[in-house]
Parts: structure tokens; C-alpha cells; sequence
């Protein structure tokens, strides 16, 4: 017997992300003044096993939960390993992605520098790690 398949429900976008990172003090001021995210609030996990700071971009829908594990022993971030690749956040224009440039040289933060691309489309990216070596990518289409 054969199940009939049903149309896929309806979602309305990603609600929020969850990264488990190493310090979360260091982390919080980072994802700060990198993307301008601000402590909405603190919430404990269900399990009683740590706790994550819930970040927001003022004015839009954009949240991050930082995750504080703890069983976390210290290991970086490794995008071989099952779970997150990298973090890609889209930008309106091509132009914002010369902007992010001089943001994230100012902050020191390493950089890719932009990588222009024409193929299958045309966009552009610009890679970069927060101090959990967690890849972050601005990109343009």
C-alpha cells in the first residue's frame, strides 16, 4: 500500500540561528560589532545543560541565539564535520558588499576580499570567520 504524497506546508522564512560557540562574552561583542546585533535576551536550555543569548538586528527579523554548552570542551569550529557549513547572509547590492570591506577592515577582521562570480549567475561574496572559525558569507545576486 502506497502512501499518497501531500503538498510541503507552508513556512514564512528562518525564524532565527543557533550557534554553539567557545566564549560567549567574546562571541556576543563580536557578532556586535561585526553585523550590529544587540542582546535581546538570555534564555536557558530546556535540559538545564547552558544557555543562549538571543541576539537581534534592530529594526528587522533577523535573531541569533549564541549557545553557551555545558559540555562545550573548546574545539573550534570545522565545516567538515556534520552540521553547519557557513553562515550566508544576502546583501541588497553589489555596492554594500565595497562597504562591508571597509567595516571589516576597520574592525580588523580577516577577509576573503570580494570574489566576483558570472556564472551560473551574477553575484559576488565575501568570506570571513568569527572567532570561533565559524565561516560567515556576504553575498550578492
Amino acid at each position: 500500500m502506497s502512501e499518497q504524497l501531500t503538498a510541503t506546508p507552508a513556512v514564512s522564512g528562518y525564524h532565527h540561528l543557533g550557534l554553539t560557540v567557545g566564549d560567549i562574552d567574546r562571541s556576543e561583542e563580536w557578532y556586535g560589532k561585526v553585523f550590529g546585533f544587540q542582546r535581546a535576551f538570555v534564555e536557558p536550555h530546556h535540559e538545564g545543560t547552558g544557555y543562549a543569548v538571543v541576539m537581534n538586528i534592530p529594526g528587522t527579523p533577523v535573531f541569533m541565539g549564541l549557545d553557551n554548552h555545558d559540555a562545550h570542551q573548546g574545539e573550534r569550529f570545522e565545516e567538515h564535520r556534520t552540521g553547519l557549513d557557513h553562515l550566508a547572509i544576502g546583501v541588497s547590492t553589489r555596492t554594500e558588499l565595497d562597504r562591508w570591506i571597509k567595516h571589516l577592515d576597520a574592525l580588523g577582521v580577516e577577509h576573503s576580499g570580494i570574489n566576483d562570480i558570472t556564472e551560473p549567475f551574477p553575484a559576488a561574496t565575501l568570506c570571513f570567520r568569527d572567532p570561533d572559525n565559524i565561516a560567515s558569507e556576504l553575498m550578492w545576486m
